[in-house]
């Protein structure tokens, strides 16, 4: 009878935080990118959008403002992601509480749901 792991290793969440802060980091560089842009439209600096009329400059703040939101909501999931590493709990799935496979970690390391029980939501 074989016996499934429950969590993944020290050495893989080790390699995991990594990768979880590298990619937190890249995130939270974009992010404060987008919140520049919006603050220097907010200040009056509209060298950003020469050229565009009205209605194109109000398109493209509301595009930056969606872009800012999505990274700011990306960063708390990587934040939390490594709460789960710190605690051991990172990589096991939600639903199912079977390890969540490391390629899908690597693509979405702040996966919370294995692709099975992800189908199961749709």
């Amino acid at each position: 009878m074989t016996t499934e792991r429950i969590r993944y290793s020290d050495a893989d969440l080790e390699e995991f935080k990594i990768l979880v802060a590298a990619k937190l980091e890249k995130v939270e560089e974009e992010l404060t990118f987008y919140k520049k842009q919006l603050s220097d439209r907010a200040d009056g600096d509209d060298s950003k959008f020469k050229g565009l009329d009205d209605g194109n400059v109000s398109a493209e703040v509301e595009r930056i403002t969606q872009l800012a939101a999505r990274q700011s909501k990306l960063t708390q999931h990587l934040q939390n992601a490594l709460i789960r590493i710190e605690n051991k709990a990172y990589g096991v799935c939600r639903n199912t509480g079977k390890l969540i496979s490391k390629e899908r970690l690597k693509a979405v390391p702040h996966a919370t749901l294995s692709i099975e029980a992800k189908m199961k939501r749709k």
